[in-house]
């Protein structure tokens, strides 16, 4: 197991400023795989104020199985910029904010490997996993993949797999999950106890 130190804390909070982000790789290892596209959106009072999304280029080729899902092709990312100068921008995007995403430790750790084999210290921002808040609100549920939480709340999933749509479609979540707790528990603060 990998010690990731300069890990931010994963938080059961509901703030209205933060970023949803999604990664989309060449595989599950951060060790043997790569991020070929890093999409973020940037949220003020719950509202969307600014995108970032860019393709990455691997060193290695991107498998059938990983275009199949993705749609990402290697002709796609062959002129895409190279992990460094894509991950630098992302820190500039993201500052200081709290991140939001689904089965968020899995990009967390992915950017965080990232960085620390280009030579930074890590990627200290706090993060929500809508997967975590999903398990406790909806427990009914049989799976709480992206993609069912979405087909739950009859949100479009036309295009997913993509970072950008990824990251909408658990921003969208995100908020529905806010409306549910207070419906449910009363209060952010009953739910989180």
């Amino acid at each position: 197991m990998v010690n990731r130190v300069f890990k931010g804390k994963s938080l059961i909070a509901f703030p209205v400023d933060y970023v949803v982000f999604d990664i989309e790789t060449t595989g599950f290892d951060s060790f043997y795989n790569e991020i070929i596209e890093i999409s973020a959106i940037k949220i003020r009072n719950d509202k969307v104020v600014e995108e970032f999304s860019s393709l990455v280029r691997p060193q290695g080729k991107i498998g059938s199985f990983i275009t199949n899902l993705t749609g990402i092709t290697n002709e796609m990312v062959s002129e895409a910029p190279n992990i460094d100068i894509v991950i630098e921008k992302f820190l500039q995007f993201i500052e200081n904010d709290i991140l939001v995403g689904h089965n968020v430790n899995f990009d967390i750790n992915f950017v965080y490997d990232n960085l620390c084999k280009l030579g930074y210290d890590g990627l200290v921002n706090d993060f929500i996993d809508n997967l975590r808040i999903a398990r406790k609100l909806l427990p009914e549920l049989r799976h709480h993949r992206l993609g069912d939480l979405a087909d739950y709340y009859l949100i479009d999933t036309t295009g997913a797999h993509r970072g950008l749509k990824d990251s909408y479609m658990t921003y969208e979540i995100f908020l529905k999950f806010k409306d549910a707790v207070i419906n449910q528990y009363g209060s952010f603060e009953n739910f989180i106890n």
